[in-house]
């Protein structure tokens, strides 16, 4: 019997998209509408997304612009991105809004790097439980009889092949990371 490794993919896959979104969400000398996505606004009663009540456009390296479909919005967005403490300034005219991002210190840039290796060891942790989850499977169907010794070992072999894989992926991540935020 040869073993599937159809949910164990699926589940480095979403890892790793986890780790692109956090990432995405940790704020570099740039501007990104990315770094809103994480917002919640009060919209008629509910808590949605930005994007889902206006667009959101870079204005220029540091500046966001906040187009709202719905100008009576306006006063709500401002405080719902006000409230998400992203250390921004915010500003209102009648097109929208401006989020204006400030230089990035070297004092914040640290800051901002623990915080990505943090959410890097994070999803490591995370991908470590997801092989000793597939590594038990292996276990168990070696002891109902679903496989034999040798295969178990090519399997666990496998496993480990594409940890490794998906470690390599996230150290260039990483990486990547780390040149964005000391710019």
């Amino acid at each position: 019997m040869t073993y599937i490794f159809t949910s164990f993919d699926t589940r480095r896959t979403e890892i790793v998209g986890w780790l692109t979104r956090e990432f995405a969400t940790v704020r570099t000398g740039r501007a990104t509408p990315t770094l809103l996505d994480m917002v919640q606004v009060e919209s008629y009663g509910t808590r949605v997304p930005i994007v889902q009540v206006g667009s959101v456009g870079n204005e220029d390296a540091r500046t966001l612009r906040v187009t709202l479909w719905d100008k009576k919005q306006i006063k709500d967005v401002e405080r719902a991105i006000t409230e998400a403490n992203l250390g921004v300034s915010v500003m209102s005219d009648d097109n929208g809004i401006r989020v204006i991002f400030p230089e990035l210190t070297s004092e914040r840039r640290v800051q901002l790097l623990r915080l990505a290796k943090a959410k890097f060891e994070e999803a490591r942790v995370t991908l470590r439980k997801a092989r000793d989850e597939a590594m038990k499977d292996v276990d168990v169907k070696e002891r109902e009889g679903g496989m034999g010794e040798d295969e178990k070992f090519r399997v666990k072999e496998e496993v480990q092949k594409r940890i490794d894989a998906t470690n390599t992926v996230f150290d260039q991540m990483l990486a990547r990371k780390e040149t964005e935020i000391q710019g």
